[in-house]
């Protein structure tokens, strides 16, 4: 898969420019195609490194990706016509027709594919021509109903599929923005008293030459160095956060290190662990159930799991089912599975009903996702009040002591 930066010359005189990514070995076929893909004249094509590509994130074919729940809506629509009789190249025609704006990346699909399909391609090549567009997963069950014919029912299990995806993605947003906004609002209450609250006192106490305990000399340092290096500390805070996103984008031993420790954290472990196992059993699910053999399910697991702490588990697992063993032998013997899906892909394989068992469990870790997100201010709560109260704690004892005793020194003035 290659990426390209291109400007092309349209047939109505304006120039379009973009970011694509393609399946060719030779530059001279991404020219080839941007020519027949937009009847222009290309002007600039430029071969991104691997590098950079990764860390911009190109798009997909058509200049970007074809978001999770457009695509499912194709999917689903192509599902629907193609049960109803109507051939799928007549289906994608009707598709690609569609003059609603929201709709132009969903037409420009279904193009796409028509055009794969009129080159003489089948249902299967045409998929496969546009893997950043569609998931590994989807092209092997489109690859299973040309097989089979039963190309409406493969359609519509993989929206199902995408749908489910996407679902359990959106669960797992949701789980961070609550610690990500409570983090926000402590660090704006930590800045406000270290810009503006300590330095007024800080004015105050050198006015009446208090007498300061070491706590609060220590604070006003911190708060004074802070003060004086507020754009090299903001320079260095932004320079960590883009740093940290390219080592993951880009580092996959990062990603794993990261990974790894989130497998540790109290909470972090539940939220992730929860996810992951929906994702492993759900795509093992879908595949095993539509007749894929474990070998290459594995494979296409292994390929789509973000997660590096199970996608190397996969890997090994993958390795160890190679050998001979069962799913189950080798994911325990791997070790990081929980032993309810170890215990319940065991039944399953020694009863023959393990893509049932998948879907079991698969739908029961959504639910304890689905539940741990709706419970998880509760549990963050005390963690959260802790750290709070111990930063206000250091606050108040610092700032409020010398206050005290100045308090205490004008009452024995007065009663002097």
């Amino acid at each position: 898969m290659n990426t390209y930066f291109y400007r092309v010359l349209l047939a109505n005189g304006r120039t379009r420019y973009g970011m694509l990514r393609l399946m060719v070995e030779r530059d001279l076929s991404a020219k080839v195609w941007l020519e027949r893909h937009y009847e222009a004249v290309v002007l600039q094509l430029y071969r991104l490194p691997y590098w950079l590509a990764s860390l911009i994130g190109a798009g997909g074919t058509i200049g970007q990706k074809l978001p999770p729940i457009e695509l499912s809506g194709l999917l689903r629509d192509l599902a629907v016509m193609t049960k109803a009789g109507v051939p799928i190249i007549e289906s994608l025609k009707a598709i690609s027709e569609e003059t609603d704006t929201s709709q132009k990346r969903i037409a420009s699909t279904a193009r796409l594919l028509i055009s794969a399909l009129d080159a003489g391609a089948p249902i299967s090549e045409a998929f496969n021509r546009h893997p950043n567009i569609f998931p590994e997963s989807v092209r092997n069950l489109m690859e299973i109903g040309e097989e089979s014919g039963t190309v409406d029912k493969m359609l519509l299990e993989a929206a199902e599929h995408i749908e489910r995806m996407t679902a359990l993605s959106r669960n797992m947003r949701q789980a961070l923005i609550y610690p990500a906004f409570v983090f926000a609002t402590m660090l704006g209450a930590a800045l406000f008293w270290i810009y503006y609250v300590i330095p007024n006192l800080a004015g105050l106490f050198l006015q009446m030459r208090v007498k300061l305990p070491k706590i609060t000399l220590m604070v006003l340092e911190m708060s004074k160095w802070m003060e004086g290096h507020a754009n090299t500390s903001l320079y260095i805070f932004l320079g960590v956060i883009f740093l940290f996103w390219a080592l993951l984008k880009l580092s996959r031993g990062t990603r794993k290190l990261t990974f790894g420790i989130a497998h540790k954290l109290p909470i972090f472990k539940t939220l992730v662990t929860a996810s992951g196992m929906a994702f492993i059993t759900e795509h093992l699910a879908i595949m095993i159930a539509s007749g894929v053999d474990i070998m290459r399910s594995l494979g296409v697991l292994e390929r789509a799991l973000t997660d590096e702490y199970y996608k190397e588990r996969i890997k090994n697992v993958r390795t160890a089912v190679e050998r001979g063993e069962l799913l189950a032998s080798a994911m325990r013997q791997v070790g990081g599975f929980p032993p309810m899906a170890l215990r319940m892909i065991a039944v399953g394989e020694e009863t023959g009903s393990l893509d049932k068992q998948l879907k079991q469990l698969a739908q029961e870790y959504r639910m304890r996702l689905a539940h741990l997100i709706a419970s998880l201010s509760e549990i963050i709560k005390p963690v959260i009040i802790l750290l709070a109260g111990l930063f206000f704690v250091l606050m108040i004892v610092a700032l409020l002591l010398p206050i005290y005793d100045l308090v205490r020194q004008a009452s024995l003035m007065n009663m002097g």
